[in-house]
């Protein structure tokens, strides 16, 4: 059955591992670079240092934030060389781009990666037009999702209604304020369908084919 989203007109998007595919391994890229990084800055071996920056990202929801928190680190040089990687890996979806233009209302980018990044990767994507404003981890103050404040901060800056809202996301974990605020919450990826969380009201491993049978505000089926 196709999913009622008739009362949803902000709609907010993760950008990685959910515009485009995990499968692709682009992020894998990344976490490279920032195992590289860490190792770097600690002095650290580099298994010791990916296994530091797995449990920075566990704790503190991003590794940059851990890095913050525990090492003072500014954050702009970290961002700019972890996002310095290649764009080979991910193709443009011209089904994704026509369902996410069909949506009604306004729809935005809720990223825990930096602007430069979500803009990059868009417009590799063919996205950059689609979308009303990118809000990225320096539009948080470096304070990443799950964050309450940071949903807070959304919310208030775009005055976005929750019950009116919907977000999509890759990690079961950033749903859960969504959904205690009264967004609709769609998980994305494979891995979808085995969740059994509460806080999830939607589950897809293909997020074009979802949003074009979904009941969309004043769009007929």
């Amino acid at each position: 059955m196709s999913a009622d989203l008739s009362h949803v007109d902000t709609w907010l998007f993760d950008l990685d591992n959910t515009l485009y595919p995990l499968e692709s391994e682009f992020m894998g890229l990344i976490e490279a670079r920032m195992t590289d990084f860490v190792a770097r800055m600690t002095g650290l071996p580099r298994e010791e240092a990916r296994a530091l920056q797995k449990r920075y990202f566990t704790e503190h929801g991003t590794t940059l934030s851990g890095l913050m928190i525990n090492h003072g680190m500014e954050p702009k040089a970290f961002l700019d060389e972890v996002h310095d990687v290649s764009m080979d890996r991910l193709v443009p979806d011209a089904a994704l781009r026509q369902a996410i233009a069909r949506l009604p209302g306004r729809r935005l980018i809720f990223t825990n990666g930096s602007l430069g990044h979500a803009e990059r990767v868009l417009r590799h994507l063919n996205l950059h037009d689609l979308f009303d404003d990118l809000f990225a981890i320096e539009t948080a103050d470096y304070l990443p999702k799950p964050a309450l404040a940071t949903f807070d901060k959304i919310t208030k800056l775009h005055a976005v209604r929750p019950p009116q809202a919907a977000f999509f996301e890759d990690s079961e974990k950033n749903l859960v304020p969504a959904a205690r605020l009264g967004m609709s919450t769609i998980l994305v990826g494979p891995h979808a369908k085995d969740s059994t969380s509460e806080h999830v009201h939607f589950r897809t491993n293909d997020l074009a084919g979802f949003l074009s049978s979904a009941r969309l505000q004043g769009i007929p089926q």
